[in-house]
């Protein structure tokens, strides 16, 4: 046999039909054998394999193995002459395995090809080429003189940039995502060491077969999509010190004892760092706009007051300090409070949310105002013109930020897709569906013809897809993989890599459509019934502030639920809602549909509620969908007191 492809899966169903089918299109005139093994996926992989896909050769793990073993498991059973392992977030083009093949036999000291890579927005991914990982190398990528140098043949090792994009290359390190090598090298050099469970395991391996007396060779003679972030988060905190540590087992594993202990001096000091940056990022993520509003607001209620104090002739004396550094700042920040709690900070952003929070707000600042003691009651009218001002002022604040965004002051809602379908008319309508079904907000442009011909009501073909972009302010295109090939898809994203324009893709006789903005960002799916109520972040926020109102209340009235078992359930476990590790209502593990939203383990679950109906079977996929705090409050009294 020519070539066996080894896939390892683990949780992205619908990534794998993609690749399975870009695999088989792409192999069809070779002698062909293709392995998955599942690391026990819970979104029902191995059922869709063995429903579509037939003639794979499934090994289902009951456990996640890791990488590494995975991958073995199948190369010890194939016999072929190339070995293929291949990420599950990827997409071949028609002649990827051809012409890799050819290579291969053309070059007969090639111990491992690795190809060009794109991200799913055509941008090229810079780990298609990369060199060894010595300790000078790291501590250039870490210190970041990598980036400031990339073309320096000592500073830019790490993903050689000094070598040409399209230039084919002998390289130190293949990327695991697309791994191919000769059989017979691997079993000279060794198989996958099992001792890397992630991230890793390509660097050892691709050292061990230079280290054999062969060469791993970069080749841009074909590309594929690498949607990367779907089998892992790559900008997770944990995903920084796996792979870090596997570095360091690298280091331990081949060089010097010395050197590798000041590899993983410096490997510790790069998780510290790294994870510090994490923390203080997204902090600054989370508090730059609120701040901004603050300050925004805090600037009028201070020029207002100013104003009103020289100006007014009711007014015989200025405001005491206190009213500017306490009384004004404690407004506002109660008004800050009720556009956080409204979801104004939500992203994307939502007027409708940001004045209902501001409203909302205003109306609390003046009944605490109500209350207070004459002394410290300084000025309704100030309170009136700045709770107005906040009305104004916050809007103004997301349109600044739209503007240094898009370049646009007024546009509509920028999370509205502009979306051009590129298919035949028989395609076009089953996308469209699709799409209706999904729920996801757009805006329909038209249709592309896939090939040279415009039908009547078409905005253009295939070769007119730049200009239509432009024209007609395309953001999005989705391609039916029915009607365009895979290298025709890769040609036009590249394309129109420079329009900001996104890329999905519509698999052949499949209900998903698959893309991904960049590549630090998970793939977008969408899916029929996946618009999940319980992702939006103000009904996440609004569960967390009902937990934690159900604790207040248990505690105040303990002496009552110490009367039911349910009553004495809930407070063993109070304290695990009100720190977060817990809430009153989740569903089972046991998903009754593929990939529900993750919650916290729950105190109760939905289906308890329906206990010997119909709906029993169905009731998390419901609760998820249509989620509300009224639906934890009926669900939970049903339970308690039924």
């Amino acid at each position: 046999m020519k070539i066996s492809v080894v896939i390892v899966n683990y949780n992205v169903k619908h990534f794998l039909e993609q690749a399975l089918l870009s695999v088989f299109r792409s192999g069809k005139n070779l002698d062909m054998e293709v392995w998955v093994v599942d690391n026990n996926s819970v979104d029902n992989s191995v059922e869709m394999v063995q429903n579509q896909f037939p003639q794979v050769k499934l090994i289902a793990n009951k456990e996640n193995v890791g990488f590494s073993r995975a991958n073995n498991m199948a190369i010890k059973q194939s016999n072929s002459e190339y070995i293929l392992l291949l990420n599950p977030d990827t997409v071949l083009q028609e002649d990827t395995l051809s012409k890799c093949c050819e290579f291969m036999d053309q070059h007969p000291d090639c111990g491992g090809l690795g190809v060009r890579m794109i991200d799913g927005k055509g941008k090229f991914l810079p780990e298609s080429k990369r060199g060894l990982p010595t300790p000078a190398v790291a501590l250039y990528k870490m210190t970041g003189l990598s980036n400031l140098f990339p073309k320096s043949k000592v500073f830019g090792r790490y993903h050689l940039k000094y070598l040409p994009e399209n230039e084919t290359n002998p390289v130190d390190v293949l990327s695991g995502a697309f791994m191919l090598m000769r059989n017979s090298v691997l079993q000279e050099v060794g198989l996958l060491d099992e001792a890397f469970f992630m991230y890793g395991e390509d660097i050892d391996l691709s050292y061990r077969i230079t280290k054999g007396g062969y060469k791993n060779y970069y080749f841009p003679g074909t590309t594929i999509i690498h949607y990367k972030g779907e089998s892992t988060k790559k900008k997770s905190a944990n995903y920084v010190k796996v792979f870090y540590n596997a570095m360091v087992l690298f280091a331990q594993k081949h060089y010097s004892s010395k050197m590798a202990g000041w590899f993983a001096f410096f490997i510790s000091i790069a998780i510290k760092l790294r994870a510090f940056a994490a923390l203080v990022w997204r902090f600054l993520g989370d508090v730059i706009l609120p701040a901004a509003d603050f300050a925004l607001v805090y600037l009028g209620f201070f020029v207002i007051a100013r104003y009103w104090e020289v100006y007014n002739k009711f007014v015989r004396d200025f405001y005491p300090t206190e009213y500017y550094v306490l009384h004004i700042p404690i407004y506002i920040l109660l008004i800050v409070v009720a556009v956080f709690l409204s979801g104004g900070y939500d992203k994307p952003s939502v007027f409708r949310r940001i004045a209902r929070g501001t409203i909302a707000g205003s109306v609390i600042v003046f009944a605490i105002y109500g209350f207070l003691p004459k002394e410290m009651q300084f000025s309704r009218a100030i309170l009136f013109l700045g709770c107005a001002w906040s009305i104004l002022a916050l809007p103004l604040v997301r349109y600044g930020i739209r503007f240094l965004k898009t370049g646009k002051l007024l546009s509509s809602d920028i999370s509205t897709q502009r979306i051009a379908i590129v298919s035949s008319k028989k395609e076009a309508e089953r996308i469209q569906g699709l799409l209706v079904q999904s729920g996801v907000q757009y805006a329909f442009l038209g249709f592309i013809s896939p090939d040279g011909n415009k039908p009547a009501g078409y905005l253009g073909s295939m070769d007119q897809l730049a200009e239509v972009a432009e024209i007609f302010n395309v953001n999005t295109v989705i391609f039916s993989a029915s009607d365009v090939a895979s290298g025709q898809i890769m040609k036009s994203m590249g394309e129109l890599s420079d329009l900001k324009v996104n890329f999905k893709i519509v698999p052949e006789n499949s209900l998903v459509i698959i893309g991904s903005s960049n590549k630090n960002t998970p793939g977008e799916l969408y899916t029929i019934d996946i618009n999940f109520a319980i992702n939006e972040q103000h009904l996440k926020r609004k569960k967390r502030i009902y937990d934690s109102g159900v604790v207040f209340l248990l505690w105040l009235f303990f002496p009552f639920f110490m009367l039911s078992a349910a009553g004495r359930k809930m407070l063993s476990q109070s304290l695990a809602v009100l720190i977060g590790k817990k809430t009153w209502m989740s569903y089972t593990g046991r998903a009754d549909i593929d990939n529900l939203p993750v919650l916290k383990p729950g105190v109760f679950y939905p289906a308890e509620a329906y206990k010997g109906t119909v709906l029993e079977s169905h009731i998390s996929l419901a609760y998820a969908r249509d989620y509300s705090v009224h639906k934890d409050i009926q669900l939970m009294w049903r339970i308690i007191f039924s």
